[in-house]
């Protein structure tokens, strides 16, 4: 059991057996002996969790996710459960359940009039080096009659690792189907990036480790936006999971990312509720959108409720959104829930000054336009804030209103030179990607077009090979009756004529009814020197683009 335990937790650990780490196994044994029982007992149940897209808000594809209710134990949590089926045979067995009952549930969505939909089902590790796997798949596509095109298969980083023939040879058959692959937990592992280019990944997605903190975390910001950046040169579509909130959503709209997955859009539904979800074309909101031009804000913060309310009286009638903070950490509460333009703030705060503030403001939020409104002058704190960039004027109190008011116009004009720039880099981004998803299926579709051609030069060599081993003469004629292939056989059959290839047939068999060289499939006598043929010609092209004929001359054992 402890060594068990240590494999478990990896290399450079120690285990030691105890009653707390008995009780464990038994508990591991007893669930698994359960789980095996409830594959008869209608306990397992499928949910789907939708995939929206970020430039048209719609849902683009569903993940189907699997759950185990115990009659007992409740709701068994997917990581607990799976990983012991793992750890045996009977995932291979829940998994072949899990296409079944997914490619069923497509089915009665199909016939109920839903339309463009596509389901993403995740195949294990072990799942995964099943040999009867895309056989299994085939079969159920073919009972439920589903198009390939319906399906994606996601196949974790863990998979790739073994770089063996029989993965080779796996992916290869599942492109061979017409299934879309989804590299799954994308920069979790040890991320092979050479499978990105070598099997044609539709998708990537970006582990939900990274979107927890992505607009505060620089690091998970830089790994999400160099996986997107990489991920789009290659042409592969990039999904985020575990996108919870809109502040998320933002971030991953503003950089480029096409899909999101989480509970901001939708939890996991059962079939029903995902259909009716689908019926109702639920959208995300217009402004998580990318290329969107969402409304004009401005964020007022200060300590003092009257500077305030009579800042907001000056700006009232103004064309953009007005929200308002009584701190630093108020403002900053509002910034994480709302996409903000200009930033006024007050320098002399409980808490935090306005200069703090504002710093941190340009850390999370580097597109903000920040502006300090205030009384007293800290020189030094102001200057070196300006200098740092965090701030973009220091203005005074008392104010000049019309002065003001110009000032905070002129900050919107630069926010909004910034964000049309910014939307001319998207299109522009966006486009290459389409240019790149283009020519990667340009390339796909060169190579098959390669390989069918290799193919085909394979099959015409071993189909003149066994021409030249037939032992009748055999010549090939075109259209224009002229001789373009002889066998062996028939080379020595005319080896006085100084040059079969490129004769007349006319001038090789003077004898040769004009019908057998004009239409083909019929057979005549001719004489050859002192022996006689019986000449069998067949017009090629019936079921290929091939043209002309092919005669054979069989010799008579007896004067016809």
């Amino acid at each position: 059991m402890a060594l068990n335990r240590a494999k478990e937790l990896g290399r450079n650990n120690s285990q030691f057996f105890s009653d707390e780490l008995s009780q464990r196994t038994l508990e591991r044994v007893e669930l698994g002996n359960a789980l095996r029982a409830s594959m008869g007992k209608n306990q397992l149940y499928m949910q789907y969790q939708p995939v929206a897209d970020l430039q048209s808000g719609k849902i683009n594809s569903m993940e189907a996710l699997v759950r185990w209710e115990h009659p007992e134990l409740g709701l068994v949590p997917p990581p607990r459960f799976i990983q012991i089926a793992e750890e045996s045979d009977l995932i291979i067995e829940i998994g072949e359940w899990i296409v079944r009952r997914v490619c069923t549930d497509m089915r009665d969505w199909l016939d109920q009039g839903m339309e463009n939909f596509r389901v993403a089902i995740k195949v294990s590790p072990k799942q995964f080096h099943d040999p009867l796997l895309a056989e299994k798949i085939t079969a159920a596509m073919r009972e439920m009659r589903i198009e390939p095109g319906m399906l994606f298969l996601e196949i974790t980083e863990t998979v790739l690792l073994q770089d063996t023939p029989a993965t080779v040879g796996t992916l290869e058959s599942f492109k061979a189907l017409g299934l879309d692959l989804v590299l799954d937990d994308f920069g979790t592992g040890f991320s092979s990036l050479s499978y990105l280019k070598r099997f044609s990944f539709s998708k990537v997605k970006i582990d939900r480790s990274f979107i927890k903190d992505i607009a505060s975390n620089g690091d998970d910001a830089a790994i999400s936006k160099a996986i997107i950046s990489m991920a789009h040169s290659l042409g592969i579509l990039v999904v985020a999971e575990g996108v919870e909130s809109e502040e998320q959503c933002l971030f991953l709209s503003q950089n480029m990312c096409d899909e999101i997955q989480g509970f901001l859009f939708s939890q996991p539904l059962l079939p029903q509720a995902l259909s009716e979800l689908h019926r109702q074309q639920r959208r995300l909101p217009e402004h998580l959108l990318r290329l969107q031009k969402p409304q004009r804000t401005l964020l007022l913060v200060d300590d003092e409720v009257n500077i305030v309310g009579a800042l907001r009286r000056l700006l009232r009638g103004s064309d953009f959104q007005i929200l308002t903070a009584n701190s630093g950490q108020d403002g900053l509460d509002v910034l994480a829930q709302n996409a903000v333009d200009v930033i006024v703030s007050d320098q002399r705060m409980p808490g935090m000054t306005g200069v703090d503030f504002l710093r941190v403001a340009k850390e999370r939020y580097p597109d903000t336009v920040r502006i300090v409104l205030s009384g007293y002058t800290e020189l030094q704190s102001v200057t070196e804030a300006v200098n740092e960039g965090a701030i973009y004027k220091f203005l005074t109190k008392p104010w000049d209103d019309t002065q003001l008011r110009e000032h905070i116009e002129e900050a919107f004009r630069r926010k909004g030179m910034a964000d049309e720039n910014h939307r001319l880099d998207l299109e522009v981004r966006t486009a290459n990607l389409d240019l790149a998803k283009a020519n990667r299926r340009l390339e796909e579709l060169l190579s098959q077009q390669q390989q069918q051609i290799i193919r085909g030069e394979v099959s015409l060599d071993i189909v003149r090979e066994a021409l030249q081993q037939i032992p009748l003469a055999v010549i090939g004629v075109d259209d224009e009756n002229m001789v373009v292939f002889a066998n062996d056989a028939a080379q020595t059959l005319f080896e006085n004529t100084a040059s079969i290839l490129g004769s007349d047939v006319d001038h090789l068999i003077p004898d040769l009814p004009t019908a057998v060289v004009e239409n083909g499939c019929k057979r005549c006598t001719v004489e050859l020197g002192d022996a006689f043929y019986e000449v069998v010609a067949r017009s090629m092209g019936h079921g290929s683009q091939s043209s002309g004929k092919l005669m054979t001359l069989t010799p008579y054992k007896t004067v016809p």
